[in-house]
């Protein structure tokens, strides 16, 4: 229960309630107990206002309700609801301050002869995908560039799984195409299509993308994949998956979950596998660019040689010079330092049979022989 109501709470001096202050603390309540539901009902005195808005009432055998509908709200509407209609009304109870009047703020209608109980357990279904993230574009998974198993759930006899086979095999015929039968309509193909759908993760298939669908047909035909359980099977399954149900302006369940909704099979064919004449130009582009960038750093390389040789040819005469310089200034400095030097100013350097040199006199008795270095050769001598 909420906050107890106090009766003498007022604003004015009477210590009563204003009419005012009792429809808004209605209204308050009212919307504070009932959020925005599904209702059905039969229309009855419909009006259409200048403004746009519609007003009329929702009734069954018991009781009625006051609604309106605004302009903002009705104008996707094809045609207001005749007289009579039973429908179905997603609406906000309130209260209308002015008349006091309990109300039903419309937000859409539905028919319920014409497809209505369809669209209302798909918006149902929707927005329990929608509660647990299941249509957040964010969990959305990129295709495969280049696929090399393609699982196609479908049926077998059906015109989609020919589709596919020949888009595929004109444009990526190195692709295999795995086929996961199943009954795309009737009864029993909502437990069929989840079955083929559970073994695309636990079947050890090893596929890379898969496509789910089958052709075009009546509402009732394609309500298989408006399924929330079959929905859910598709948002489970581990590889990327693309929804392909009808034809272009049908919109289901599984469009909505699938990683990427095409608008039919051959399409769905089309968007999972690379064109291999558009590969093989990519790959002779990079192979010439390739070729050039190569090119380029060989030549790079070859400058860089150059200039490196150029400088080490610079480095190598430039320490021969330097060496050679220094060998002739060692050369000068041993040449001055050359007995043959001294020799060559007239000296001469006695030696004994050893060759070691005599320097006293005494080393020289009568008789002894030894040679005499002179700076053009030896002469053998004797002592007199």
């Amino acid at each position: 229960m909420g906050t107890p109501l106090d009766l003498f709470a007022a604003a004015s001096a009477e210590g009563a309630w204003t009419v005012t202050e009792v429809t808004r603390r209605a209204r308050a309540v009212i919307e504070a107990g009932l959020p925005a539901l599904w209702i059905r009902g039969e229309v009855t005195g419909f009006k259409a206002w200048r403004s746009g808005h519609w007003y009329f009432s929702l009734r069954d055998k018991t009781a009625q309700i006051s609604c309106v509908m605004f302009q903002s709200d009705n104008r996707g509407l094809p045609a207001p609801p005749a007289e009579g209609t039973q429908v179905f009304v997603f609406a906000r109870p309130t209260i209308y301050d002015a008349k006091g009047d309990f109300q039903l703020n419309v937000r859409e209608l539905l028919s319920t002869e014409q497809g209505g109980l369809w669209k209302l357990a798909l918006e149902k279904a929707k927005a329990a995908l929608r509660k647990d993230g299941l249509l957040d574009p964010a969990r959305k998974r990129r295709l495969p560039a280049f696929p090399r198993r393609i699982a196609v759930v479908t049926s077998p006899d059906g015109a989609a799984l020919r589709d596919i086979e020949v888009v595929v095999t004109r444009r990526w015929p190195m692709a295999e195409l795995v086929l996961v039968a199943a009954k795309v309509q009737g009864e029993g193909a909502e437990a069929s299509v989840c079955a083929a759908l559970a073994r695309l993760t636990k079947g050890g298939l090893d596929v890379d993308v898969a496509i789910v669908g089958r052709g075009g047909g009546a509402a009732e035909d394609l309500w298989t994949f408006n399924s929330e359980r079959v929905a859910r099977a598709l948002a489970a399954v581990s590889v990327p998956v693309i929804s392909a149900v009808g034809h272009e302006t049908d919109v289901t369940l599984c469009d909505l979950v699938a990683d990427l909704r095409a608008p039919t099979p051959s399409a769905a064919a089309e968007a999972a596998t690379p064109d291999q004449a558009e590969v093989l130009v990519h790959l002779e582009r990079l192979g010439e660019r390739l070729a050039r960038g190569l090119s380029q750093r060989s030549q790079r390389a070859v400058d860089r040689l150059d200039r490196t040789g150029d400088r080490l040819t610079g480095a190598i005469q430039s320490r021969l010079e330097q060496s050679r310089a220094l060998l002739t200034a060692h050369s000068a400095h041993l040449e001055a330092l050359s007995p043959l030097k001294i020799l060559a100013r007239g000296y001469a350097v006695a030696r004994d049979e050893k060759g070691r040199v005599l320097k006293r006199v005494k080393q020289l008795p009568s008789g002894r022989e030894f040679t005499l270095r002179v700076t053009d050769g030896e002469v053998d001598a004797r002592v007199r």
